[in-house]
């Protein structure tokens, strides 16, 4: 047993869709769970419709629309016969958006997000699973929101690993008996209401690694349009190096960080049982990648994470009381609540300042509420850079033309909040 995960940049298009078939040809001889998530930048797209229909940001149809346009040009791209019953189905599928979006949300933010958002994976998973059995590729699709049961969190759903365990062996390892290969979504879960969760962005790299802790697979695969993980993003940085090998514990810092090319949950459950990842690339299947297991290389060189549109927000005392204890778990307290995750803090006497994503439709009300108790100042579209193995030399390299608003250093990695000047 192992198990592919396939991101959106894998079947952004019809030829992307044609080459992931091409990879399983090549590598699938076993049994095969594979994974994949929303198209291309569908997901993006998704958001902007959930906005446009709940915070009255934009048209939501229009949003629609264009979902409609781009995956039904996937589609006539990869089926000469246009009466294959997937055409059906994802016109089904967006049927369903609609009707949500034809009436006012009843519930929060999250969860109408968490409906909508997950067609995305749905849609895609029944794309890449009919085509496999167009040209032949036997395959079994899977609605993961029966298997993957999680708690009522929406956006950023807790697994119940018993039940899901359970299931997983129930449901899905039987089918096996007569398909080779089974194709499921990742990203999203199921609730005991027969809700729809979601994981958290990028979250289809855990459902891998749940799968194959679930499975007991042999391994898990992550296909990228990169040659491996990177000590820093291409995107970002020039000169990049891929690293060959890397330890559980440098994968899991690295992408607790902010590295993007795992989840920062992925790793715990392969750890857990010692199955191996290997991060490799779609577009060159053959070249070795690189792989994450248990005892392997310490990381060998530098590495840089940076994340943009963060928020650096400093409060105080009205009192000018000290920031001790009993402050800082209220603090935390607040920050649970509207599940504002911090990425890096430091405090004094009587300030406390911390960096995190600039969601509004999170910080903002976190803001009035800490407004209540404390003085409070923000920085928008700040930036986080994070620097594994660091030397000085390198970080006045690295902010040449900034302003350093926040500097935390600890023996192997350090954090500067930067601003243009």
């Amino acid at each position: 047993m192992q198990v592919f995960k396939f991101g959106g940049a894998s079947v952004k298009d019809a030829s992307a869709v044609k080459n992931v078939a091409e990879v399983l040809k090549k590598y699938a001889s076993q049994n095969t769970i594979v994974v994949v998530s929303a198209m291309g930048k569908t997901t993006n797209l998704l958001e902007q419709l959930v906005n446009a229909y709940f915070l009255k940001n934009g048209n939501a149809n229009e949003f629609l629309q264009q979902l409609k346009d781009y995956h039904f040009e996937i589609l006539n791209g990869l089926f000469a016969d246009k009466s294959n019953p997937v055409f059906t189905e994802i016109e089904n599928a967006l049927v369903e958006i609609n009707w949500i979006i034809e009436d006012e949300p009843v519930s929060g933010y999250d969860q109408e997000y968490d409906q909508i958002v997950c067609q995305g994976e749905l849609i895609s998973t029944k794309i890449i699973s009919a085509y496999l059995n167009y040209i032949g590729l036997n395959n079994k699709w899977v609605d993961a929101r029966g298997i993957i049961q999680t708690d009522n969190t929406y956006r950023e759903g807790k697994v119940n690993y018993e039940l899901s365990e359970s299931l997983v062996n129930s449901e899905l390892l039987p089918l096996f008996i007569s398909n080779k290969i089974i194709v499921t979504q990742g990203f999203i879960g199921g609730t005991s209401e027969n809700f729809t969760t979601t994981l958290g962005r990028e979250g289809s790299d855990y459902t891998a690694a749940l799968l194959a802790y679930f499975t007991n697979a042999k391994s898990v695969t992550i296909w990228k349009d990169v040659d491996g993980v990177l000590n820093a993003d291409p995107k970002w940085f020039k000169n990049t190096k891929k690293i060959d090998e890397l330890s559980y514990y440098d994968a899991i810092e690295l992408t607790y960080y902010g590295a993007t090319v795992i989840h920062p949950k992925t790793i715990k459950p392969l750890q857990n049982k010692n199955i191996p990842l290997y991060v490799k690339s779609f577009l060159n299947p053959d070249k070795s990648g690189t792989i994450i297991h248990d005892g392997g290389k310490r990381l060998p060189i530098p590495g840089y994470i940076f994340k943009v549109n963060q928020v650096l927000i400093s409060i105080q005392p009205k009192d000018f009381s000290f920031i001790a204890e009993d402050n800082l778990s209220g603090i935390f307290e607040l920050f649970a609540t509207y599940r504002v995750k911090i990425h890096v803090m430091q405090n004094s006497a009587i300030n406390f300042t911390v960096c995190t994503d600039d969601e509004p439709v999170k910080t903002e009300p976190l803001m009035i509420e800490l407004q209540k108790q404390f003085k409070v100042w923000y920085n928008t579209g700040v930036e986080l850079l994070t620097i594994r193995n660091y030397d000085q030399e390198t970080i006045d390299k690295l902010t040449q033309n900034k302003s350093v608003l926040l500097e935390l250093k600890s023996r192997n990695t350090a954090q500067l909040v930067l601003s243009n000047k």
